[in-house]
């Protein structure tokens, strides 16, 4: 049995697992088959028809979890339509958003056969009293928009199954590829 998706991420504190969470409940609500685990117990993709890989950034680098996946997994997920999000800035200007892209596009560099349909940067959350000294010091905030977090997450069918949205293996029409 094929599953439609795999939400797989990376957290530290817990809010990325809070937006792949909410990621997979969009998902759901359009009526697909959704399996959310941790990138580290992922073992193969074999039964997903896309995969959802979120993580988040870290003193200019995406979470080692998410990394070590991507090196991983590099060929497999090149056989697979792909999403990627990252959290990143406690602020959402352009220029910190940029910055934050800048980093998660190194990071992907790690699989260069990897073509993800689309990607995201969403602004992310602290919680001090999650934190050890001396970050826990730091104020918290919350740059999540959890509007933009739920559209994402509603346009990924269209992205990554396209005209093969909603239908299963059985009922697939063929597809020819074309590298023109």
């Amino acid at each position: 049995m094929t599953t439609d998706f795999l939400v797989a991420y990376a957290t530290k504190h817990g809010t990325t697992q809070e937006v792949a969470e909410t990621v997979t409940e969009e998902l759901k609500a359009l009526g697909l088959e959704v399996e959310l685990r941790r990138l580290r117990k992922v073992r193969d993709l074999d039964g997903y028809r896309a995969v959802v890989i979120g993580a988040p950034l870290y003193a200019g680098r995406w979470q080692k979890d998410a990394r070590r996946f991507l090196k991983r997994h590099g060929k497999a997920l090149a056989e697979h339509p792909v999403a990627v999000f990252a959290l990143g800035p406690l602020k959402l200007t352009e220029e910190d958003i940029a910055g934050s892209r800048k980093q998660l596009d190194r990071a992907l560099a790690l699989a260069p056969e990897l073509r993800p349909a689309t990607v995201e940067v969403f602004g992310g959350a602290i919680d001090p009293t999650k934190l050890r000294f001396p970050f826990s010091r730091m104020e918290a905030a919350d740059a999540r928009d959890w509007d933009a977090i739920r559209a994402w997450a509603r346009s990924l069918p269209g992205e990554l199954l396209g005209g093969s949205f909603g239908q299963r293996d059985g009922d697939r029409p063929s597809m020819t590829v074309s590298d023109n």
